[in-house]
């Protein structure tokens, strides 16, 4: 078995801030929290000061700092208020990996013991052992202690399948920053958005553009562990009534993405390629998409600017 070997200076945690007391999430995460460099971004909607407590390595990023940022590469198309200040971490971040866990998410427990679940070791540990994107495994992650491959898996092959499409939750989410962070994109906005789970296409937006790309480069993906425990406080139905706009998307969306083939060699061609294909196919008959086209194109050269 292949696996890479990551150190804790390796990885860096983003978490994005929507509430200016962080004790209680900060403290609830210490113990798998204080060994890594967090990047924190306060939502710039956001207007108290951030309530953080000693003992972590953090970098504290602000609306100044974004400011900042956006003065020498101007975007008109990129938002980073609300859970989109998640995205600006990934940009700052200096290091391989990247562990994306958002302030309203906390470790469970687990069911025999009572002892939290360390879902940071968690992540690190999928991001050691490869995935197995081209043969479904039922079991899971074949590489987990006492698992194994199910009965018939190709010995020249060894999870979510490749070609198959996903959404994807940026409030708890791990990555190769170096291999596919640009494929992250942020992008797809509605006039009607709110700030919580229910009422952003954000996510789903990202996971599609990101899976199309990370097929074409013949690179995986893991779903399922680790989970945490989210608190959230929106109103499903209520929110339903801001993104009904959205879901009807989606029946125009899937099939565009099912149908992509890319032909770039690079994670940030291959965002400029979607991007081109989105705008091409589906910008002229829905405004918010083409300004996501529009984003995915200033987040590349956003991308490139800071991190050169």
């Amino acid at each position: 078995m292949s696996e890479t070997i990551i150190s804790d200076e390796d990885v860096d945690v983003v978490i994005a801030a929507l509430r200016s007391d962080m004790s209680s999430f900060m403290e609830q995460w210490r113990p798998f929290f204080s060994r890594f460099h967090l990047i924190i971004v306060k939502d710039p909607d956001l207007g108290a000061d951030l309530q953080i407590p000693d003992g972590f390595n953090y970098n504290v990023y602000t609306q100044t700092e974004i400011d900042q940022v956006l003065a020498s590469t101007p975007v008109k198309h990129i938002n980073f208020s609300g859970y989109f200040c998640r995205y600006f971490g990934y940009l700052m971040s200096r290091k391989k990996y990247i562990i994306s866990i958002d302030d309203d998410c906390f470790p469970i427990k687990d069911d025999k013991t009572g002892i939290l679940i360390d879902a940071v070791g968690q992540h690190i540990t999928n991001l050691r052992t490869p995935a197995t994107p081209t043969f479904f495994n039922t079991l899971y992650d074949p590489y987990c202690d006492g698992a194994d491959f199910v009965r018939g898996y190709p010995f020249s092959l060894r999870e979510v399948p490749k070609s198959s499409l996903m959404p994807m939750s940026g409030i708890n989410v791990a990555f190769d920053r170096e291999m596919i962070g640009p494929a992250l994109v942020p992008g797809l906005r509605l006039a009607s958005e709110g700030k919580v789970r229910w009422e952003t296409t954000e996510d789903i937006w990202c996971g599609l553009c990101a899976k199309v790309i990370i097929d074409h480069l013949n690179f995986g993906v893991k779903s399922g562990l680790p989970y945490v425990w989210r608190n959230e406080s929106a109103n499903a139905v209520e929110s339903l009534k801001k993104e009904w706009e959205g879901m009807k998307l989606m029946e125009e969306l899937v099939p565009f993405f099912q149908a992509v083939k890319l032909s770039a060699t690079t994670t940030e061609d291959c965002v400029i390629q979607v991007a081109n294909m989105v705008k091409e196919n589906l910008g002229s008959s829905h405004e918010s998409i083409g300004l996501a086209a529009a984003a995915m194109v200033e987040w590349v050269s956003l991308w490139k600017a800071v991190q050169s």
